[in-house]
């Protein structure tokens, strides 16, 4: 269909062919050009149009250069290049022209004569952020790491990111004010670039999806979105499609190492490990230098159980950097000593000196701690946990007051009317078993317990559920919010939330079992809503002594998520909480959550499992005593521990620590004298 616009912003109306005819006719050139700039982020089809009739009334430099743009925008980049190629050559110092030919040589694949004019646009204007944007991604897409200093700053600039967080969010005025006062439309694939990159930064991966996503549309051969989507995608938790759009960059690009260590992530995440081990090893000798490489494929060989390998590939990323932090902690990490004297030696001397940044301080004060534990010097240990912990906390941050209120919430929402007259709503599906809790509880032993039947799968720490409940509260009407929101909406299907979690959780599952185990700690938030969802699923709180649970998150570096885990007194207070919401669905689900703790299964491993399995539906099978000899991959801190033999050695660790613990002592203190243990 085609349309007359307006000059009253964002206003179309469809007219005959006559009346557009004579409403151009009555436009002069340079009313139809300014119009035609207008609408360039709103409409760049209408743009086109009004830019080619512009460029025929009168064929100025300007109006060229915005019929390519629009052309590019619209899809068409080789149109664009026909305009723009001898536009360049008659202005060569006319910045925004060379910028525009840089990026349509770029969608359509041209990439050297892209970095030709990309770089002649840069040098010309040294601040063009789509030009240094474009210059860095297609340095990515090359294997290349080009740091720029000035880029950098653009794009921490406090204005810029405040503009985009807040268009990701849904505010119309910052996406004007992202098109006016800093010339970035999201419809145009390089702004977009710039966008998601500043998005994903703030976490805001779904919208970042989505802006790549649409801008994506007329430009599909511009690879650098591609990876970034594909990121963003991973980041949100939605593997299925990141695999997707990762395979589109791989396929173009097949020994870009960037594109397959990202798809071997997210094969890790639809456990499918060993075809990312593949992938790893083989980057390994596209990149034998490149240290990172050898430190995903640890942890990759880790998971597999291929322990020793694992080791190498740790050492062999210290070789190549051997100021590399985080290698050392994924070698403590092991729990099994691997690290030895001489480790201890270079990582005091680095931690000593000024190299390290905080992140890679933490990692190594984390390793020292374990390694000093190891040899039975606990008060050293205990002071480097506690540096390890506080040098974290300045990069992570962590609301206990907003985490208090949100339990509060959690709380007053799933009561027993809400619940009772909700009955019978969710999907009937009877497969899957939440194994939840706190962190470092013990569920990894309760998950491999359950996936050692014949009948059951391990499916390790799925996101679905989280992603899930986001996208609940992400659409709650203005002014509710989630969980307490859920009362104020009779019409949400339950049913519905079920049948995608079942869809969502089928691709990570490669066994033909008919139950599976999510054991996801925070899916312990969400018990009510597993409860409407899934009323047949089975939910199971591993439950640990709190002292010895809280000890261990303490003196582990995680990936990310457990904010409060750096703090004693936050440690204690976030345990409390859990308890305390746990202690609510006791009462007004009595019997719908089987408490497993870990000390009765380490006193009584048979009759414990005996009742795990009986709460589950599942017929007893001694293969679930012999859980450390099932060959399964597993992803999570725990994985040498859970294939050996159940051992009280973890049992009372925290009376090591005991002369230090007093703010941990008074954060647990909410506790009920019927729980566990006390903090005494």
């Amino acid at each position: 269909m085609q349309f007359t616009v307006s000059l009253l912003p964002n206003t179309y109306r469809p007219l005959s062919g006559a009346t557009i005819a004579v409403t151009m006719v009555t436009m002069t050139a340079s009313a139809l050009l300014a119009e035609a700039k207008r609408l360039l982020g709103v409409d760049p089809q209408a743009a086109r149009r009004l830019a080619e009739q512009a460029s025929r009334a009168a064929p100025s430099s300007e109006a060229i250069l915005l019929l390519a743009v629009a052309r590019r925008r619209c899809g068409d980049s080789l149109g664009a290049l026909a305009l723009l190629t001898p536009l360049a050559a008659r202005l060569p110092r006319a910045w925004g022209v060379h910028c525009e030919l840089g990026l349509a040589q770029a969608m359509i694949g041209r990439i050297d004569a892209a970095n030709a004019a990309l770089a002649h646009a840069t040098t010309l204007n040294p601040g063009a952020l789509l030009a240094n944007h474009a210059l860095r991604d297609l340095a990515m897409i090359a294997g290349v790491s080009r740091i720029d200093q000035r880029l950098a700053a653009t794009l921490s600039s406090p204005a810029l990111q405040a503009r985009i967080t807040g268009f990701l969010r849904g505010d119309a005025a910052a996406q004007d004010a992202l098109r006016t006062g800093f010339g970035l439309d999201a419809g145009d694939v390089a702004a977009a670039c710039v966008i998601a990159e500043v998005g994903m930064a703030a976490g805001l991966y779904d919208a970042a999806a989505r802006v790549l996503g649409a801008a994506l549309v007329n430009a599909p051969g511009y690879l650098p979105a591609s990876l970034r989507r594909a990121e963003a995608l991973y980041r949100a938790g939605e593997d299925g499609p990141a695999l997707v759009e990762i395979d589109r960059v791989v396929a173009a690009a097949p020994d870009l190492v960037a594109a397959i260590a990202l798809r071997a992530a997210i094969l890790m995440n639809l456990a499918r490990e060993a075809d990312a081990a593949d992938l790893l090893a083989r980057a390994t000798r596209l990149a034998p230098d490149d240290a990172r490489i050898w430190q995903s494929y640890g942890h990759t060989l880790r998971a597999l159980g291929r322990r020793d390998e694992a080791v190498a590939a740790y050492r062999t990323a210290i070789r190549l950097v051997p100021a590399f932090a985080e290698a050392y902690w994924s070698l403590a990490d092991l729990k099994t000593g691997a690290i030895t004297a001489e480790d201890i030696r270079d990582m005091k001397r680095l931690v000593s000196g000024t190299e390290p940044d905080a992140e890679s301080r933490s990692y190594l004060h984390f390793a020292l701690g374990r390694a000093h534990e190891d040899r039975g010097d606990h008060e050293r240990a205990f002071a480097d946990y506690l540096r390890a912990n506080a040098l974290r906390r300045l990069s992570v941050s962590h609301d206990a007051d907003a985490h208090d209120a949100f339990i509060d919430r959690t709380i007053a929402t799933f009561d027993r009317p809400f619940l009772d007259s909700r009955k019978g709503v969710g999907h009937a599906a009877r497969g899957p078993i939440f194994v939840l809790g706190m962190p470092r509880s013990g569920s990894s032993l309760v998950e491999q317990i359950l996936a050692s039947h014949p009948l059951v799968e391990g499916a390790s720490e799925l996101p679905d559920l989280t992603a899930i409940a986001r996208a609940i509260a992400q659409h709650m009407p203005a002014g509710l919010s989630y969980p307490d929101g859920l009362a104020s909406l009779p019409g949400l299907d339950f049913a519905a939330l079920g049948t995608d979690y079942i869809s969502r959780t089928q691709r990570r599952r490669h066994k033909d079992r008919p139950y599976f185990v999510d054991k996801f700690p925070g899916n312990v938030l969400h018990v009510g809503l597993i409860h409407l969802m899934l009323p047949g699923a089975r939910i199971i709180d591993a439950r640990r002594d709190a002292r010895d649970c809280c000890m261990s998150l303490f003196s582990q570096s995680f990936a990310g998520g457990q904010g409060y885990s750096y703090d004693l007194g936050d440690l204690g207070r976030y345990h409390a909480a859990y308890v305390r919401l746990m202690r609510h669905f006791d009462a007004v689900l009595a019997g719908r959550v089987l408490r497993v703790e870990y000390e009765m299964l380490v006193d009584d491993a048979e009759g414990q499992t005996r009742r795990l399995l009986d709460h589950c539906g599942l017929p007893f099978d001694p293969a679930c005593l012999s859980f450390f000899e099932t060959s399964r991959a597993v992803r999570t801190a725990s994985s040498e521990q859970v294939r050996q033999p159940i051992y009280r050695g973890s049992v009372g660790r925290w009376r090591r620590f005991e002369p230090w613990l007093g703010p941990l002592f008074a954060g647990l203190q909410g506790r009920s004298e019927d729980d566990a243990v006390t903090a005494g």
